[in-house]
């Protein structure tokens, strides 16, 4: 483990390996920099970088928290890993990505993976779930925010939820889920944000599982449409859960093509 620091001083952990030209990996809700483990045909190519959000791992956590000082923290890393870099986004790691490279960062290119945009309209949400989140969190109540999360947020059935509180990854979620509004600051139900998009210069490739559902499948071709030169990708056979192995060589096309 390394350390760096973010503008507002908080402590981001990062791992490395491989050797190459740096790629950072961002993460979604629910994980770490111990969630997205880059196989050996990607380390070969690159220098992997994987890094805590903030909140998370062992990285810091200063409030107030804002998706802007979520940008300086991936701005951090790319500095740590030599001022420039290309970028991997997996679900609001993917918003957050392609927010960074909207505001300028440092980004040569950048492959996203279902930014979680929510169209007005294409699917139900709860209304204002990062405050129903912050709620339990405060009464000691993480389980039941892991629960409502997976129930009312991402609509998980019922009965795949009953069977991930037996696993023993339950605990590690509950340890995460203050900073789950962070995910939500980072997407919410405000569409996608097209106006922020559009001042994106770089090679970007939007990717999508041909298994997700459709609401997702709207999201990633209004994303690709209102990027410049965007191009899209679906994964037959995929949902949002990709395996790094099957991104390894898409991601390693797209990069040293580009």
């Amino acid at each position: 483990m390394e350390t760096t620091k973010s503008g507002d001083g908080t402590v981001i952990a990062y791992d490395r390996a491989g050797d190459g030209p740096a790629l950072i990996a961002v993460t979604g809700a629910f994980c770490d920099r111990q969630s997205f483990v880059p196989p050996d045909s990607l380390t070969a190519a690159f220098t992997v970088y994987t890094y805590d959000r903030r909140g998370r791992g062992d990285s810091g956590d200063t409030e107030p928290y804002s998706p802007d000082r979520e940008v300086e923290d991936l701005a951090a890393v790319i500095g740590a890993a030599g001022g420039s870099a290309f970028c991997f986004g997996h679900s609001s790691g993917a918003a957050l990505v392609l927010r960074a490279v909207a505001q300028g960062a440092p980004v040569t290119a950048a492959v996203v993976y279902e930014a979680p945009y929510i169209i007005p309209g294409s699917r139900e949400v709860p209304a204002d779930p990062a405050a129903r989140i912050r709620e339990l969190v405060a009464s000691g109540r993480r389980d039941d925010a892991v629960r409502f999360w997976m129930t009312e947020v991402i609509q998980v059935p019922a009965r795949v939820v009953t069977m991930m509180e037996r696993s023993p990854t339950w605990p590690g979620l509950e340890a995460l889920t203050h900073t789950l509004p962070y995910d939500l600051a980072l997407t919410g139900n405000q569409g996608v944000p097209a106006g922020e998009l559009a001042r994106i210069t770089v090679p970007v490739l939007v990717m999508g599982g041909g298994n997700s559902p459709e609401w997702f499948g709207r999201t990633v071709r209004e994303t690709t449409a209102a990027i410049p030169g965007a191009r899209l990708q679906v994964m037959a056979g995929y949902d949002h859960g990709i395996p790094p192995e099957v991104l390894a060589p898409v991601l390693t096309e797209f990069f040293l093509g580009s």
